[in-house]
């Protein structure tokens, strides 16, 4: 399959974000670069210094709602994208009206708890829909032990085991790894299974 036809299969699906952080941002711009139709990204945060260790935005940035900041960077990197964007904490209520029109839904969340919340509400609630998690990247090194795992529709990339903390921080070289070996996973699902 050629770029371009890459590009205009591409164009028909929608894949939802929960997350503009480290995971979401780069999964989301890698996705822009290949021309996916549609983004729907969630977060409530803003650009802080210390996300420019890993997350794709800018110091003229800070201070700024990341969903808005990532809209911007990706409407640079292709403006054909169409990015819609909603600045709010997702929980068991929002999640369903945010994504409910999305082929797949990528997790990027930090927190443990969210990424439990949003697994289980979207396996609840979209049992059919393809999930793709983030799970283990913290820290450097160790590549070869970042994986894709698939069980049902849910997707897990990761180690699974590298936890982040002060002595073992979350980087920008195994968390872009992780993030585009997500949206590569989109990729190959979009590309090899779903029909539209």
């Amino acid at each position: 399959m050629t770029f371009e036809e890459i590009k205009i299969k591409l164009k028909k699906y929608t894949v939802g974000i929960a997350g503009a952080g480290g995971l979401g941002s780069n999964c989301a711009v890698a996705l822009a670069r290949v021309g996916i139709g549609n983004l729907i990204v969630a977060d409530f945060d803003v650009v802080d210094e210390t996300n420019l260790n890993r997350q794709y935005f800018f110091h003229d940035q800070l201070g700024k709602k990341k969903v808005r900041a990532l809209k911007e960077n990706i409407e640079r990197i292709n403006p054909n994208i169409n990015v819609i964007i909603h600045d709010i904490k997702l929980n068991e209520n929002n999640i369903v009206d945010i994504y409910k029109d999305c082929d797949i839904i990528v997790e990027a969340f930090d927190l443990a708890e969210m990424k439990q919340m949003i697994i289980e509400t979207c396996m609840t609630k979209f049992p059919d829909k393809p999930m793709i998690i983030g799970s283990g990247m913290a820290g450097w090194g160790k590549s070869n032990e970042i994986k894709c795992k698939k069980s049902g529709n849910l997707y897990i990339c990761g180690d699974e085991r590298s936890e982040t903390s002060a002595q073992n921080p979350p980087l920008a070289p195994r968390v872009s790894i992780v993030a585009n070996m997500q949206a590569n996973t989109v990729l190959e699902i979009l590309l090899n299974n779903l029909k539209r």
